[in-house]
């Protein structure tokens, strides 16, 4: 089975795919990851993103798109699309891809949000820096202040955008790049709405009785 989690930042995507990677044994395709990771490679696709990304350029549709089906050719227990498409034309690329390799995308998971209750949430959001569990200020304190709960490490980090102003950039920008793929998606009939402010197990449930249903179809 293969999903695209569809959101806004801070809207959970990555919680959420991290979680199905570990029931479901689905593969995460983050394209931050991904151009990290190719980055780092070595191979002539990796050298290609490199010059891109030393360059101070936006990498293109096209070498993403790249990245993307040397993961699917590879095989695995279905995708999960975080971070891509962005762009109408990164869907019908997609969707172009998926259909030369034989493969179907199965549903889109929307992440439904309320901006102010999310730029709570984010600009309050901190993470281990040994094993990268996140706290959030109000919310979700450590157990033991300055002390991860999971590994016990004393460092914690937080990501330089997770700030008021620059969230309201990042909001702005999915809203006018990425929201049209909301129609989009209805229209074809692959769109599934979640309420993404509910608390991380409840979203997960949702995800999971969406996914379930679409096993017995």
């Amino acid at each position: 089975m293969n999903i695209i989690l569809l959101g806004p930042p801070g809207a959970g995507k990555g919680t959420q795919a991290r979680r199905l990677v570990e029931t479901r044994g689905m593969v995460q395709l983050s394209t931050g990851d991904m151009l990290r990771e190719a980055r780092s490679s070595g191979t002539e696709m990796g050298k290609k993103v490199a010059e891109v990304m030393d360059s101070g350029n936006l990498v293109t549709d096209e070498i993403v798109i790249g990245l993307i089906e040397e993961k699917i050719s590879g095989g695995g227990d279905g995708f999960i699309f975080d971070g891509f498409p962005r762009t109408l034309a990164q869907a019908d690329a997609l969707e172009e891809l998926m259909n030369r390799l034989g493969q179907t995308l199965d549903a889109v998971i929307e992440l439904r949000v309320d901006d102010e209750a999310l730029i709570d949430r984010v600009t309050g959001r901190y993470s281990c820096a040994k094993c990268g569990e996140v706290y959030h200020d109000r919310t979700k304190p450590p157990a033991k202040e300055g002390v991860c709960d999971l590994c016990g490490s004393t460092e914690f980090v937080r990501r330089a955008d997770d700030n008021e102003e620059s969230l309201r950039q990042r909001l702005f920008a999915y809203y006018k790049q990425t929201s049209p793929l909301i129609g989009y998606y209805h229209c074809k009939g692959k769109l599934h709405p979640v309420d993404g402010m509910a608390p991380i197990e409840e979203v997960a449930a949702s995800i999971d009785r969406i996914l379930d249903s679409l096993d017995r179809g």
